[in-house]
C-alpha cells in the first residue's frame, strides 16, 4: 500500500462511499435484513477485506447477487441470528478455499463472458439510476433485480416514473451530468483530489438548499434523499449469531450455499476489474478468497450481511481516480464515521447526485464501441457476449455468467471439431489421392469429426495418404477409430490406406504420472 497516493485515493474513497453508502442499505433492505447490517458489511468489506486483499482496485461490500440467497436464508433459517451462524461458517469455508488454493476457477471464465458481465452491470446501472436521476424513488434502496415482488419490473418502473418526478432532481441530474461529461475539458481536471465525482454531491445539495430558499416548487424532499438510520449505541450495530444452531443442517446448507454464490461472484468481479484497470494489476485469487472469508466471518460475528467484491464499487473506485487499495480501506473508515456521526450532513445528498455519478460509470461500463468491438471479432466471441449481458440483465450474474460460459463451450468443441485434421485431395497420373493430416494434437474432443470424416467422407475404391507425423499426442478414443478404419472398414471398402507417423501408443503428462494410449494391434 503507497501512501504517497494519498492525493489520488483520498477524494476517490469519498466518491465511493457517497456511492456505496445508500448501495449497503439497498442491498440490506432488498436481503430483509435490518438495514444497519448492511452498512456493517460494508464497512468490514473496506477496512478488514481492503486491508487483507493484494487487489489494488476492488472495493467489497454487501452485493445485490447475494440479495435473493440471504432473503431466502433468513426465511428458511426462521431468524436473523441463526443466519449469522451461517454466515460466520460461509466465511470459514472462504478461508479454507484460499489456503488450499481453490483460486484457480477463476482463469477458466473466458474473456467474452467477463466483458459481457462488465457490460451487463452497465446496463443495469443505467436501467436502474435513470428513475432516481428524475426523482422517481419508488425503488430507492437500488434493487438491482429485473423482477419485483409486487410484479413490476425494471422496465415498468421506467413507464410508471414518467408519470411521477421531481423537476428539482432533472435539474440536479442534468447539470451533474454535464459536469461529468465536460470536467475533462475544464482546467478543473488538473486537480486530482477534487474529482467530478465529488463535486457533483457538493452541487446536488447546494443547489437543493437554493431550492428550498428561493424556489420551494423545486426542492427535493427527504424521501429522494439519502438515509442513514440514526445511531443509538453500540448495542443497536451489533447484533451475535445463535451458535446453539451450529448442530442445524439447514445452516451448513445455507453457509455452503453463500460461501460457493460470494466466492464466484468475487473471483469473476476481481477478474473483470482487473480487466478494466489502467495499469492491468493482478491480484492472487486465493488471497482474496482468504481476505473474504475473513471478512465474511467477521461481519457474520457483528450481524453483517455477506460481503463479496463488487463490481459497481470497484468501477467507480478506478473511475474516482483511486491507485491503490488504500482508497478501499478509507471508504470503510467513512462508512464507520457516517454511522457514528454524520448522519445528519450526509442525508442532505439528493439520490439524484448519486444516480447520475452511477449514470456515467454505466455508460462507462457498457460503451457503443465495446459491442462494436465484440461483434468484429466474431460470432464465436459476440454471441456468447449478447447472451451473458441478455442473461445477466433479466436474472441474476452467476446465471447469466453459466449461460455465456456454456455457449462459449458449444462454440470451442464446434471449432475442435473442425480442426482436428487437414483434409486435402490431389490428382496424379495414377488417379486422385486423399491426404489427411492430423493436428498437432488430437484429443477426445475431436473423435466425432475424425469418425465422421473417415466412415462417410471417404467414397470406396479411395487412394488414402493418412499422416500423423506431426501429432504429439492422439487420444486413446481416436487412436480406437483409426484401428477400426484400418482393419476392418477400408478392407471392405477397398480402400488403399497408408498411413505415415502413427505411433502403436502415445505417451502423455497428467497430474505427475505418464498416461499411455495404446492402438488395438
Amino acid at each position: 500500500m503507497d501512501i504517497t497516493k494519498i492525493k489520488s485515493d483520498l477524494p476517490a474513497s469519498l466518491v465511493v462511499f457517497l456511492v456505496a453508502l445508500p448501495l449497503c442499505l439497498g442491498v440490506a433492505l432488498a436481503s430483509g435484513a435490518p438495514l444497519l447490517s448492511g452498512i456493517l458489511a460494508g464497512i468490514i468489506g473496506g477496512i478488514v477485506v481492503g486491508f487483507i486483499s493484494d487487489s489494488h482496485s476492488s472495493v467489497s461490500g454487501p452485493a445485490a447477487g447475494l440479495a435473493a440467497v440471504v432473503f431466502s436464508a433468513i426465511t428458511q433459517l426462521g431468524n436473523y441470528e441463526t443466519f449469522l451462524l451461517a454466515v460466520v461458517i460461509a466465511g470459514g469455508i472462504q478461508l479454507i478455499a484460499g489456503i488450499t488454493k481453490m483460486g484457480f476457477i477463476a482463469n477458466f471464465i473466458p474473456s467474452n463472458v467477463i466483458k459481457g458481465l462488465l457490460a451487463a452491470i452497465g446496463i443495469i446501472l443505467i436501467l436502474k439510476q435513470i428513475q432516481h436521476a428524475v426523482g422517481y424513488d419508488k425503488d430507492k434502496e437500488n434493487d438491482f433485480s429485473f423482477f419485483k415482488f409486487d410484479g413490476d419490473n425494471t422496465f415498468s418502473e421506467l413507464i410508471n416514473m414518467l408519470n411521477s418526478f421531481s423537476y428539482g432532481a432533472v435539474l440536479i441530474s442534468v447539470v451533474s451530468l454535464l459536469v461529468l461529461v465536460y470536467w475533462d475539458k475544464t482546467p478543473m481536471k488538473q486537480f486530482k483530489f477534487f474529482p467530478a465525482s465529488l463535486f457533483v454531491v457538493i452541487l446536488g445539495v447546494a443547489m437543493n438548499y437554493l431550492f428550498n430558499q428561493f424556489i420551494p416548487k423545486l426542492a427535493i424532499g427527504s424521501n429522494h434523499m439519502v438515509s442513514i438510520p440514526k445511531f443509538e449505541g453500540i448495542s443497536s450495530l451489533v447484533t451475535m449469531p445463535s451458535f446453539k444452531s451450529i448442530v442445524n443442517p439447514q445452516v451448513w446448507i445455507v453457509a455452503f450455499t453463500i460461501a460457493i454464490v460470494a466466492s464466484i461472484e468475487t473471483l469473476l468481479n476481481l477478474e473483470a476489474i482487473e480487466n478494466v484497470d489502467p495499469h492491468k494489476r493482478q491480484a492472487s485469487p486465493n488471497k482474496e478468497l482468504v481476505a473474504q472469508g475473513i471478512g465474511n466471518l467477521l461481519s457474520g460475528l457483528i450481524g453483517g450481511i455477506p460481503i463479496t467484491s463488487v463490481i459497481v464499487r470497484s468501477s467507480v473506485n478506478l473511475n474516482a481516480g483511486a491507485e491503490t487499495k488504500l482508497s478501499a480501506i478509507l471508504h470503510g473508515l467513512f462508512l464507520l464515521i457516517s454511522v457514528l456521526v454524520l448522519s445528519p450532513i450526509i442525508n442532505l445528498i439528493p439520490l439524484a447526485s448519486l444516480a447520475t455519478i452511477l449514470l456515467v460509470t454505466g455508460y462507462k461500463l457498457a460503451k457503443i464501441s465495446l459491442f462494436k468491438e465484440m461483434y468484429k471479432n466474431g460470432l464465436n466471441q459476440f454471441i456468447p457476449f449478447i447472451a451473458t449481458i441478455v442473461a445477466i440483465v433479466f436474472t441474476d450474474l452467476l446465471i447469466g455468467v453459466l449461460v455465456g460460459s456454456f455457449i462459449s463451450i458449444f462454440y470451442i468443441l464446434k471449432s475442435n471439431f473442425k480442426n482436428a485434421y487437414h483434409f486435402q485431395k490431389d490428382s496424379y497420373h495414377t488417379g486422385e489421392v486423399i491426404t489427411i493430416t492430423l493436428s498437432e494434437e488430437v484429443s477426445f474432443l475431436n473423435k466425432g469429426s475424425i469418425k465422421e470424416m473417415l466412415f462417410k467422407e471417404i467414397p470406396p475404391n479411395s487412394q488414402v495418404i493418412l499422416d500423423g507425423s506431426k501429432s504429439t499426442y492422439i487420444d486413446f478414443d481416436v487412436l480406437e477409430i483409426i484401428s477400426d478404419f484400418l482393419t476392418i472398414h477400408a478392407i471392405e471398402k477397398n480402400i488403399s490406406i497408408q498411413a505415415i507417423g502413427i505411433k502403436s501408443h502415445y505417451e502423455k503428462e497428467v497430474r505427475g504420472h505418464v498416461e499411455s494410449e495404446k492402438i488395438k494391434s
